[in-house]
């Protein structure tokens, strides 16, 4: 049976060979700081569980260090030329895109015909995690594909990722980071402890004040985690569940939903969300790397207003 912990083991590999290459470039002035950092990563998806908690901790604090002090820059490594590139568009056109729709086809494809036929009574994969697998095969399946249509250096994945990575940078990571920080919230406590000062302050009754509350709530503390999945268990902890659903009785699919959306529109607002607003910067080498976030403000804070009154008349009908 194929498990989560292969996909570990096969993402831990990939950290781990941009570290041995990152090690040997010379052109980066950085590349100790690049092969620590990456080789950090590549340790905790390989051995995380043998290192234990207290070691994981370590371990990501100094990821932290590592970026913080500046100490990861970003590589040159042999890929291909911008005429080889354009040789391979004017020769194959669109057809170059084929590889990376595998990856998404193998994981949809792969997912409905494990669930609706007998290729599920198999027990091929670990039980619900059969699209994180299917995923993953699909990436061998397009590099399979590509190497035996293109014929590419035999490290040119490898280093084209490592390109890639180095210019995302330390970013690549934040939403995992920003996720656990979450869960350590709501472990924590946090939701409870916010809950009891609102409920000090709400007037009792008001119910537009505590919608209003939850709605900001949702999108400052998405801006804070980057992650409005992050952010609802401790708000809704704090106030959806205790004031909203319960002394309000309030519709929980539409507190629950619509304050997800108001939590989204803190995802447009925040760098902390570095997938969407600062890794495309990144790549399309913008001079600010703000920009993305100045773009979507107009959009935003709007949208965070329209939703908490969707909140207030929807779910108080």
């Amino acid at each position: 049976m194929i498990t989560l912990q292969w996909l570990y083991m096969l993402a831990g590999a990939m950290f781990g060979a941009f570290a041995a290459l990152s090690a040997t470039d010379r052109s980066n002035a950085k590349r100790l700081g690049n092969a620590a950092f990456w080789g950090l990563m590549a340790a905790s998806l390989l051995a995380g569980d043998l290192i234990g908690d207290f070691g994981n901790g370590l371990l990501v604090l100094t990821l932290a260090a590592l970026a913080g002090f500046g100490w990861i820059g970003r590589g040159s490594p042999p890929t291909t030329s911008e005429a080889e590139r354009e040789g391979y568009s004017a020769r194959f056109g669109n057809r170059l895109f084929l590889p990376a729709l595998i990856i998404p086809a193998t994981a949809l494809l792969g997912t409905l015909l494990y669930n609706y036929t007998p290729l599920g009574g198999l027990g091929l994969f670990q039980e619900k995690r059969e699209t994180y697998v299917l995923l993953g095969l699909g990436v061998l399946l397009a590099l399979l594909t590509m190497f035996l249509w293109l014929r590419p250096p035999a490290l040119a994945p490898l280093q084209e990722g490592r390109r890639l990575i180095d210019s995302i940078g330390w970013a690549a990571v934040l939403p995992q980071m920003l996720a656990a920080l979450g869960v350590l919230f709501a472990a924590a406590g946090v939701g409870e402890i916010i809950g009891g000062m609102t409920q000090s302050v709400i007037p009792e009754g008001s119910i537009f004040l505590a919608v209003t509350v939850f709605g900001l709530g949702m999108a400052g503390f998405t801006m804070i985690m980057g992650n409005a999945f992050a952010a609802f268990p401790v708000m809704a902890a704090a106030i959806g569940v205790p004031l909203l659903i319960r002394d309000f009785g309030g519709d929980p699919a539409v507190v629950g939903a619509i304050g997800m959306l108001a939590g989204f529109c803190g995802t447009l607002m925040t760098p902390m969300a570095a997938n969407f607003n600062l890794v495309p910067a990144a790549l399309l080498e913008l001079q600010d790397q703000y920009g993305v976030i100045k773009a979507q403000l107009a959009t935003a804070i709007p949208l965070l207003v329209v939703n908490i009154l969707l909140i207030y008349f929807l779910a108080f009908p």
